[in-house]
């Protein structure tokens, strides 16, 4: 990612304004004046999201990575792809509710599929056990994607796939970060999905607020999350 023509602080100041309360419309205009200045941006965050999800998605998807779907979730300007083909993937659709963001995608040219959806608003546009891998990195955390879109993740992962999901462990985010651990929770004991692994890492990313500082690390920690679709019985 090139070197963000922005400091640390003023990259806190743009992060606070993409979690404000507003209405879905004023986010989706948020993200995309963002856009163009988005992976500078989170490059000076140190956000190490994209590349660890996809190295915990790969650990559990140990071969044929190439012949797998893939389905990335809040996908943004591609940052999870790029990892992810890193990994030896090949097969990208991608979903985002921001026009621009997926055209900033589109020029890597790594999607095969690109669409358009508010997560939380509207269900997912794919049909029910369709992607053999679902990933969302970033979107799950409080001001953005409600914990209940998990559900219609799940639904859109064939019996037998896989799901990634990530959120942060700061001290803003603690309540979500419950509720959709909680949510994860009860579809295991449905028999609905089971946990692969889950993996806490320290250095997420550089926090986004002074309040946010603990000690002497700007760092916050964030979790990653891999579940497998239970098999239907017939």
């Amino acid at each position: 990612m090139a070197a963000s023509r922005r400091s640390l602080q003023q990259v806190r100041e743009v992060i606070t304004t993409a979690h404000e309360d507003c209405t879905p419309a004023q986010k989706l205009q948020f993200y995309d004046r963002w856009a163009q200045e988005y992976e500078e941006d989170v490059s000076v965050l140190e956000y190490n999201a994209p590349r660890l999800a996809a190295a915990v998605l790969a650990s559990g998807c140990i071969s044929n990575r190439e012949s797998k779907l893939v389905l990335d979730v809040a996908c943004g300007t591609g940052l999870v792809a790029q990892e992810l083909l890193r990994c030896g993937f090949r097969l990208f659709h991608g979903l985002d509710g921001s026009s621009r963001m997926m055209e900033m995608a589109q020029t890597k040219k790594l999607y095969q599929e690109l669409k358009q959806c508010m997560l939380g608003q509207e269900p997912l546009p794919s049909t029910s056990d369709f992607y053999d891998v679902v990933i969302i990195v970033g979107a799950l955390s409080d001001g953005q994607v409600p914990v209940s879109v998990v559900h219609d993740l799940l639904r859109v992962t064939k019996p037998g796939g896989l799901l990634c999901l990530t959120t942060r462990s700061n001290t803003s985010n603690l309540q979500y970060k419950a509720e959709l651990e909680h949510e994860l929770a009860a579809l295991q004991s449905l028999g609905l999905c089971d946990c692969i692994t889950t993996q806490n890492i320290e250095k997420w990313e550089k926090a986004t607020s002074k309040q946010e500082v603990q000690g002497e690390s700007d760092y916050i920690s964030g979790v990653i999350y891999l579940y497998k679709k239970m098999e239907t019985i017939s």
